[in-house]
């Protein structure tokens, strides 16, 4: 079939004000982790009035919502739910209430990352007005518990749903850009012992506060030798939470502990990522305790699934069928070169790809210097765009890029 690109945008221009609309509804129902239930049920009642074929909820949460039946399966993600507002004088509006003008819309989740959603909705209304179906299903996934452990919906997805897409869309922000990758992370803990002892004579004790200092500097200059890419950059590492504990604010503390966020680069491995720190000389000295967080918080319908806090890097090629489709799709619709990049924040694609090797690739509306601040935004042209994108890669993987 010969896809008319003008008309899709046509249509995709026609559905901004529902679009519009369908994002604001979103926004205005907070949906953080473990909290998405209202949410999920909104956007199963627009996948239903825009017509899809198939709208089911799994044992986790996650929405699933199927177009056609061909027999190449493509998946489009969002995760739907959100980060809290933090302090709440540092918005100028309410961030559910929110605002919408001519150009932007305002709200948490407006760009991280329920503009996909709604884009992605739409794009499956344009799928069957304009007759683009062809030897494919497009599997829209809205999934949850992304913003509190990214990959572990798509784990669950592939398990125990037992579903494997040809190749998966992140609908992340990326201001339109194609990304193909991002840096892989890990939730590190490290702890140290002490002995308490009356604050008034603290040499009878041993202070775990104090032997953490020399391991948090050393740390820092840890960071500074990490491993660097030349496509997905350096290595990092910052401490992100300390905790202590001891009998009282007049006592010395017996224990100490700290979280780093650990950002691995193409070539780290979570094994190299742990021992670098356990051999530290500070480390060693204070007989620390290097781990790997587990996540095991229950879903909003109370399934816990239970996993590691660690998340794989993954770089997909830029000759890959999925990559070549979204450049062409953009081109073709846009009359003009897309830039390809990467994320530097962490997405499912850590599952998708990291974990499964399942070939991923982003692209979505939103900018993602937007994600986790206040007076957080998105544009309407690039929801706009994002949806007429999205409707048109599935026939275009199936006539022109199909192994």
């Amino acid at each position: 079939m010969s896809i008319d690109f003008q008309k899709v945008m046509e249509k995709a221009e026609e559905y901004k004000p529902r679009i519009s609309a369908f994002l604001r509804d979103m926004i205005a129902i907070p949906s953080e982790s473990c909290d998405e239930k209202k949410v999920v049920q909104r956007i199963k009642q627009e996948m239903e009035g825009v017509g899809f074929d198939r709208v089911e909820i799994d044992p986790m949460g996650n929405i699933l919502g199927y177009i056609g039946t061909g027999r190449h399966l493509i998946a489009m993600d969002a995760h739907v739910d959100t980060v809290g507002i933090g302090n709440p004088e540092n918005w100028e509006h309410d961030p559910y209430t929110g605002y919408e003008d001519d150009k932007i819309i305002y709200g948490r989740g407006a760009s991280d990352q329920e503009g996909g959603m709604a884009s992605m909705v739409y794009a499956a209304k344009i799928i069957k007005d304009l007759g683009l179906d062809n030897d494919y299903t497009l599997l829209v996934t809205g999934t949850v518990q992304e913003e509190d452990c990214d990959g572990l919906c798509w784990q669950y997805i592939i398990e125990e749903s037992k579903i494997r897409p040809e190749f998966v869309i992140s609908t992340e922000p990326t201001s339109l850009g194609i990304y193909r990758g991002q840096r892989g992370r890990m939730e590190i803990k490290v702890s140290v012992d002490g002995v308490s002892s009356h604050g008034s004579a603290p040499e009878r004790g041993d202070n775990a506060i104090f032997k953490m200092a020399p391991i948090l500097m050393d740390l820092t200059q840890l960071h500074l030798r990490l491993k660097d890419d030349p496509f997905l950059g350096k290595g990092s590492l910052t401490v992100s939470e300390i905790f202590y504990t001891s009998p009282s604010r007049c006592a010395v503390a017996d224990g100490c502990s700290i979280s780093v966020d650990r950002r691995l680069t193409h070539g780290e491995t979570w094994e190299n990522a742990l021992e670098e720190i356990r051999q530290l000389p500070s480390v060693k000295k204070a007989g620390g305790k290097v781990t790997m967080y587990n996540y095991d918080r229950p879903s909003y319908t109370g399934l816990v699934y239970p996993t590691e806090c660690y998340f794989p890097t993954w770089v997909l090629s830029e000759d890959h069928a999925a990559c070549k489709t979204l450049v062409e799709s953009y081109t073709s619709l846009f009359n003009d070169d897309p830039v390809v990049d990467k994320w530097t924040f962490s997405t499912n694609g850590v599952s998708i790809m990291g974990r499964y090797g399942i070939p991923c690739i982003g692209f979505g509306p939103g900018a993602e210097k937007q994600a986790h601040a206040p007076n957080e935004i998105t544009w309407k042209n690039e929801l706009v765009k994002a949806a007429a994108m999205y409707a048109v890669i599935p026939s275009l993987y199936v006539e022109k890029y199909v192994q």
